[in-house]
């Protein structure tokens, strides 16, 4: 042993196994990482849970309605005046003859029910109910003239107000300036209510009616602008997808390589990214203004909306076609396939999951638009009937479901406000419901290389 051996400091040699400074730091720099990204995803769960719990807070009411059964004499000194039964007779006879034989019904109601009220008069009642009550009993007693002369139990609905008392919208206080209700009445509804006589139901009629005017918001029904939005997807639908994924073949399998394809590459690209009202402009002016086009049609608000879905496909479609190997193309080619058989019985089958659910993502994106129908006419329409037919389905006017919500929400009766919340849960349903469907499509027909 020599001397410099004996000198030397005792360095002893580090055990793999236990962490250096500089390992120490980049472990603590994970864990922060990892903090930061739970903290975003909770941040997240919580803005979607108080996202969904203000939508079913304000729009649960609009899926129930108050109703008013009452027994109503159809008087035919009122309704029948020559008592021959004739039927172009008895239609002239309008809304406005059928409405007192209704409120002098519940008020005579009130009175059998020994309920003590100050109001003492037959158009005391007028309050409590519809505006379209009227036009409900008229048209039973249309399509069965011979219910003229009895008295027959109808269940019509109640007014704005009261149905809005009964939900809690409306409140002793709030009505102190209101010219359309009193106190006395609601004096009134509790009454009813306790009696059974008035009653809070579900209202079919919210999913599968019509539109109504701002003096009846309690009769607003969704189901005929729902129509619209199906007559609207199936041009999207019929057209883009055709379009879109023709286009993708061309450009990802057969179209040469070249300044001039690169210009329509970045432009297809630049349009996914244009904002949709820009569309609508570029529909008024060439499908309304230039083609002469029905104005507030669904033909023209699907044309609009495939103008709007067709980058969306092509860009999906095209990276789904990408995303089959090249190998599979060469083993076609190399058994003796033409390029277009290779295309069309090997690749186009392998990227139909991908290319399906860009479909439908760019069909639920086209479904959830409101501004390029601002544009042709949508917003502001009352869509109070049913289309005759199939033609008048696509160029009679009509509204969509994203319209319909805008429309009501703004209008001032608060009513229309619950009805604008009670339509977005509808529109997040068929949403939810297509993403799905995209899901479900992608794991069936996906396969794995």
């Amino acid at each position: 042993m020599t001397d410099a051996s004996m000198n030397a400091p005792d360095r002893r040699r580090a055990s793999l196994t236990d962490a250096d400074a500089r390992t120490v730091k980049r472990n603590r720099a994970e864990r922060r990482f990892r903090a930061y990204g739970i903290a975003a995803i909770a941040t997240g769960i919580f803005f979607l849970v108080v996202l969904l719990t203000a939508i079913l807070s304000n729009g649960v009411g609009a899926f129930q309605q108050t109703f008013i059964t009452t027994p109503v004499y159809l008087d035919p000194a009122k309704l029948d005046k020559n008592g021959e039964g004739n039927i172009e007779d008895i239609k002239k006879v309008s809304t406005f003859g059928y409405s007192p034989l209704i409120e002098k019904a519940l008020f005579a109601q009130v009175q059998d029910l020994g309920i003590e009220t100050p109001l003492t008069k037959d158009k005391d009642m007028k309050a409590l109910v519809s505006a379209s009550a009227a036009a409900q009993v008229r048209d039973v007693v249309i399509d069965d003239p011979s219910l003229i002369g009895q008295t027959v139990e109808f269940r019509i609905l109640a007014s704005s107000r009261v149905d809005g008392y009964i939900k809690g919208r409306v409140s002793r206080d709030s009505i102190a300036r209101d010219k359309k209700i009193a106190p006395e009445h609601l004096d009134l509804v509790d009454a009813l209510r306790d009696a059974g006589a008035l009653k809070r139901s579900f209202n079919m009629d919210f999913v599968f009616g019509a539109d109504a005017s701002e003096s009846r918001p309690e009769q607003a029904g969704l189901g005929v602008s729902m129509l619209g939005s199906l007559f609207m997807m199936l041009v999207v639908l019929v057209l883009s997808l055709p379009i879109g994924v023709a286009a993708s073949i061309y450009l990802e399998e057969f179209a040469p390589q070249n300044r001039f394809t690169d210009l329509i590459e970045v432009n297809i690209s630049n349009l996914a990214a244009v904002p949709s009202i820009v569309f609508g402009i570029l529909g008024l002016a060439v499908f309304i203004q230039f083609a002469h086009l029905p104005q507030s049609a669904p033909l023209v608000g699907g044309l609009v909306l495939t103008l709007m879905t067709l980058p969306t496909i092509i860009i999906s479609t095209r990276a789904s076609l990408k995303s089959v190997p090249p190998s599979i193309r060469d083993a076609a080619l190399g058994v003796g396939a033409s390029k277009m058989q290779a295309v069309f019985h090997h690749v186009l089958p392998l990227a139909m999951p991908g290319i399906l659910t860009g479909t439908i993502i760019g069909l639920a994106q086209a479904l959830g638009e409101t501004a390029p129908l601002l544009l042709i006419g949508m917003v502001g329409y009352i869509a109070t009937n049913y289309p005759d037919g199939i033609a008048s389905g696509f160029l009679d006017p009509n509204s969509a479901m994203p319209a319909q919500i805008y429309e009501w929400a703004k209008r001032s009766d608060p009513a229309y406000y619950e009805r604008a919340w009670g339509g977005i849960i509808i529109l997040l349903v068929f949403l939810l419901t297509m993403n799905i469907i995209a899901i479900i499509l992608r794991r069936r027909f996906e396969r794995r290389w």
